[in-house]
């Protein structure tokens, strides 16, 4: 009867824990519609490097800010550390109406951006409560709440767009408000309800709870999670141009797109815990990274017209060119056929498609020597890079990375049981950090290649990276135990000797 009540002690913790992390993640991803809104409608005259900044800013904010928070949490408990952080970011919400400047939009960005380290402080707050066999699902259900940025998403641009009907130029203000109004109320329902909980242990120093950061594990976790979860972020953002740019979508449908591949991750994340559960996150790891491979290699592939030389003709012998049509080239009296060109339309096709043909490069009466060309060769290769193929891989990714990133955090707590705060704040700086240096690299390797397709290769690069540390780790790891079983083998051996 104690286990129960326990265990529905815990479900209650969970359940206001992922409720206050969406509401988190939602105001986090504020920015991305709201500054898009403010520019759009001649609001603000910020410049694309402005609006860069401020998109940036929070995301960054909540990432560099991880590891602290999740250091307060072990310390301190998840109740307070969670509950005061609700309650302080809705402050910068509430003033943001007043902004006037990009500096002041900046500032009061910069403190709301705060929100992003609820994760960690959830992550500590939520495995205090759970048994090692029930926390890779209940932190995989606390993560769905990277749900909250489809909530913004859906939510934030039909709102703006009712509040500017009455009021062009202000009504965009009531936006920040209802937000701030939305971490008020949590932030209190957070304190009110629930019960303060610390890891064992949690009377260790700062300077002691740091050096757990000495530990290569701690950094590559941080690496698997700058894949899973930065991505995740970074192609939130990003996939919106790409879709618009690559293949012709409004807004609308570029925006619907983008958010097929967000709101599947973060719900999927669930998912992920169970099955770090049943089959261990180590395994679950592997497909992750492996299937990323396998998808970024399928997406780098651009949509792409190829020219390039093909079969042409070339005189017998040597002679005069006696007569030259589109489709005949005569030498002397003998007869050359040129292949027309097919006009015929290859867009909409899933595999790459091949048309060939020939161009006359003699004119009448010339004179050609043998061998020489008569007509050069064309060879097109079109790969239309089919939008729906494209989009169920981009869902397909989504999904892996959001199993990825509740397997990440299964580790922790297997490793660090009495560091998860410390060490889940350093691994979610990691990945905010992918979040916010994500778009940038992808900005560079587009503007160096000038095809967007680019980003995916650096997945590509990167996840194979990760896929190898992780294998060769591991392979190091398992060798070294069976070296210890042999030795304990005839050690036992002898003494029976």
């Amino acid at each position: 009867m104690k286990s129960e009540t326990s265990l529905s002690q815990s479900h209650k913790i969970l359940f206001l824990n992922t409720l206050a992390f969406t509401v988190c993640f939602a105001c986090w991803t504020l920015n991305g519609v709201l500054v898009t809104f403010l520019v759009d409608n001649g609001i603000f005259k910020w410049s694309v490097v402005q609006v860069g900044w401020l998109l940036g800013i929070p995301i960054l904010t909540g990432s560099i800010m991880r590891l602290p928070m999740g250091i307060l949490t072990d310390k301190f408990g998840g109740k307070y550390v969670f509950g005061l952080l609700l309650l302080l970011c809705s402050i910068p919400l509430f003033l943001l109406p007043y902004a006037d400047s990009f500096a002041m939009f900046a500032v009061l960005s910069f403190l709301f951006g705060m929100v992003g380290t609820g994760f960690a402080v959830g992550i500590g707050f939520t495995s205090v409560w759970y048994p090692k066999e029930w926390q890779g699902r209940a932190l995989g259900i606390f993560g769905m709440g990277n749900a909250g940025a489809a909530i913004t998403t859906f939510m934030a641009p039909s709102l703006l767009n009712h509040f500017a009907i009455e009021d062009p130029q202000n009504g965009w203000k009531i936006l920040p408000v209802i937000y701030g109004v939305a971490l008020l109320v949590i932030g209190a329902i957070f304190l009110i309800f629930t019960t303060n909980k610390k890891v064992e242990k949690s009377n260790k120093t700062i300077p002691e709870m740091l050096s757990t950061l000495k530990s290569p594990r701690v950094w590559r976790f941080g690496a698997y999670y700058f894949l899973v979860f930065g991505f995740f972020v970074a192609y939130s953002q990003w996939l919106l141009p790409n879709f618009m740019n690559t293949y012709r979508t409004t807004l609308v449908m570029g925006g619907m797109f983008a958010t097929m591949f967000s709101l599947p991750s973060g719900v999927i994340r669930a998912f992920g815990g169970y099955l770090s559960d049943k089959f261990g996150a180590r395994k679950v790891m592997y497909w992750v990274l492996s299937s990323t491979v396998i998808l970024s290699f399928l997406l780098m592939i651009p949509r792409m017209d190829v020219f390039t030389a093909g079969p042409g003709v070339m005189a017998g012998k040597k002679g005069i060119v006696t007569e030259v049509s589109a489709t005949n080239i005569k030498v002397g009296d003998k007869d050359f056929p040129v292949k027309l060109k097919d006009d015929a339309t290859m867009e909409g096709s899933i595999f790459p498609t091949k048309s060939s043909w020939q161009e006359v490069v003699v004119a009448q009466n010339q004179e050609v020597k043998k061998k020489e060309l008569l007509a050069k060769g064309v060879t097109h290769i079109h790969f239309d890079a089919n939008v729906w193929v494209y989009l169920f891989l981009v869902i397909l990714i989504g999904i892996s990375w959001g199993i990825g990133k509740a397997a990440v955090y299964k580790h922790i707590p297997d490793y660090f049981p009495n560091e998860v705060g410390v060490v889940g704040g350093m691994v979610g700086l990691l990945g905010g950090l992918g979040g916010f240096f994500g778009p940038i690299i992808f900005g560079y390797l587009l503007t160096a290649t000038g095809f967007w397709a680019s980003s995916w290769m650096f997945v590509l690069v990167f996840s194979s990276l990760c896929l190898i540390w992780m294998h060769r780790t591991i392979t190091k790891m398992m060798n070294e135990k069976q070296q210890d079983l042999s030795l304990q083998m005839e050690r036992q051996s002898s003494k029976k000797k």
